[in-house]
């Protein structure tokens, strides 16, 4: 197994922090004890209705950010985040690195996303995660002037490296989240699905909420 001596905190979380949460959102409200799970990169046609049964069975609600051309090619699966009470966020069209585009392809991936899923809530604005958490200086203060709200995270659980469960698992139990914490989690993996089917029970008997983030007032 390899070493649980990691870090799931991410520096540049901490430095958006400073950071109104209007402009950039790093943890959630904790005035009860809750974690804010967040999924990436789906709507995934194998993984995203097993993480909904999961938190179905444990009476948990998550954030899901997905990639607009995913909801376009599985919109049954968006319409089922929505009615199970969960809360869609943007995470681009196709999930380029927006390093490497001009601003307006970046605003472009964003709004375009938007209006996809619109169609599914209602809702005219919705919490935007950028790929890969590179978020460019002219962006920020882009989305500050259309009061776009990004949604970052505070913990990373680093189901994206190729590590197995079981590691995942002893990662987050050698350091655990904490109240309030927006954690970074993918629903296109089956190891997560698998941490899932651990934690999910222990974080609840720890006396946590598993809670989505607040939509965006109009």
């Amino acid at each position: 197994m390899q070493s649980t001596a990691v870090n799931h905190r991410p520096r540049k979380a901490s430095l958006l922090r400073w950071l109104p949460d209007r402009v950039v959102l790093t943890h959630g409200p904790a005035a009860v004890p809750t974690l804010y799970l967040s999924f990436d990169d789906g709507p995934d046609p194998e993984h995203t209705p097993r993480i909904l049964d999961l938190l179905a069975a444990h009476g948990a609600h998550a954030s899901f950010f997905l990639i607009g051309e995913h909801a376009e090619r599985h919109p049954r699966l968006v319409e089922r985040l929505v009615a199970e009470g969960h809360l869609i966020g943007n995470h681009s069209y196709s999930h380029p690195r927006f390093g490497n585009l001009a601003l307006s392809a970046q605003i472009e991936e964003i709004t375009r996303t938007e209006h996809i899923l619109s169609a599914f809530d209602g809702l005219a604005r919705h919490r935007f995660r950028p790929p890969y958490g590179v978020l460019p200086a002219r962006l920020v203060a882009h989305c500050a002037m259309q009061r776009r709200n990004i949604a970052f995270w505070s913990f990373d659980s680093l189901d994206y490296q190729e590590r197995t469960a079981e590691e995942l698992v002893a990662m987050l139990r050698a350091q655990p989240p904490r109240t309030g914490d927006i954690v970074l989690m993918h629903d296109d993996r089956a190891h997560t699905v698998e941490l899932l089917e651990v934690m999910l029970p222990q974080w609840r008997a720890q006396g946590f909420r598993l809670d989505a983030l607040p939509a965006l007032d109009a």
